[in-house]
């Protein structure tokens, strides 16, 4: 893409702190309309990233152009355009889930009625009169998030919007992402799920340790890496022995619970295990951005 028809350019950006290389070099472009991720372990810079990229925090060295202009020093022709979910969100005390939304919004000179349709998008409507510190964790943030949309920004950064979500709420949460992918916004997010990222961007900055390791699509981050698929069968199925001796069967090996074959050639190890009858509560799993993470870095993923 042509850094001309790019919502976000960033090169070769640096940020230490002492002798922790926060940001070590980092590069890349986000499309308008683009759906970008920025994923890695707790500690791998990706926070820091985000913030120097919206103007919150100064970099070392490097060149940052968001939306055309500079956003550091703090330019504040960006911040009717820019929408931004942080890591900790505060809101203002005693208000409830529409005046908050209020009073972001004339922070913009935008139209209180707007607040509704905010609430509405987020899953919220039936929470408009609820006190911010009533609502639950998932819907604390997805009011984070409304408040960051209630100007109708250009771009929206969002830090980390599912951290701490039990699983349900951050499938809600999901749905509310793409709605705001379906209205044309660009977003660039962080996040340590790569499930996630898996289903929602497109395009994901695997990071770790201030550098980025792998920028693609999942799908072609996934494609690329040389990895087995892995077929679970129940225990006492199959032995170990014969599951080895299968055509195309890489590895074979047992627990209490299952036998898991790994192989590069599943269709054949697949036929067999029909040709057995050995097919009931099979599981197959195929290689995903979680493999991708350790085979770049070598180690346990950590969230």
């Amino acid at each position: 893409m042509t850094e001309e028809r790019s919502a976000v350019v960033v090169r070769d950006v640096r940020k230490s702190y002492g002798e922790l290389k926060a940001v070590d070099g980092v590069s890349f472009t986000v499309a308008e309309g683009e759906f970008f991720g920025i994923l890695g372990p707790n500690g791998a810079g990706k926070t820091t990233t985000l913030e120097i990229i919206e103007g919150l925090r100064e970099p070392d060295s490097g060149d940052v152009t968001l939306l055309g202009e500079r956003p550091w020093p703090r330019n504040v022709k960006l911040l009717p355009r820019i929408g931004v979910q942080l890591q900790a969100s505060s809101f203002f005390d005693k208000l409830t889930a529409r005046e908050q939304l209020q009073t972001f919004g004339s922070l913009y000179g935008v139209n209180s009625t707007r607040a509704d349709e905010m609430l509405e998008l987020v899953g919220l409507t039936d929470k408009a009169n609820e006190q911010e510190n009533k609502l639950s964790g998932g819907q604390r943030q997805r009011l984070s998030i409304a408040c960051a949309l209630m100007h109708d920004p250009d771009i929206v950064f969002l830090d980390e919007p599912t951290a701490a979500l039990d699983p349900q709420a951050r499938r809600n949460l999901w749905d509310v992402l793409r709605a705001i992918r379906e209205r044309g916004k660009t977003i660039v997010y962080t996040t340590h799920y790569l499930d996630e990222a898996e289903i929602l961007c497109d395009r994901v900055a695997i990071m770790d340790e201030g550098r980025i390791l792998a920028l693609d699509p999942p799908a072609v981050l996934v494609r690329g890496l040389d990895a087995p698929t892995h077929v679970t069968l129940q225990k006492g199925v199959l032995s170990v022995m014969d599951a080895s001796a299968l055509d195309g069967v890489e590895e074979a090996h047992e627990d209490e619970v299952s036998l898991t074959i790994s192989t590069r050639r599943p269709a054949p190890v697949l036929s067999a295990l029909a040709d057995r009858g050995a097919l009931d509560g099979l599981q197959v799993r195929t290689a995903t951005l979680e493999d991708v993470f350790l085979n770049l870095t070598g180690r346990e993923y950590r969230a």
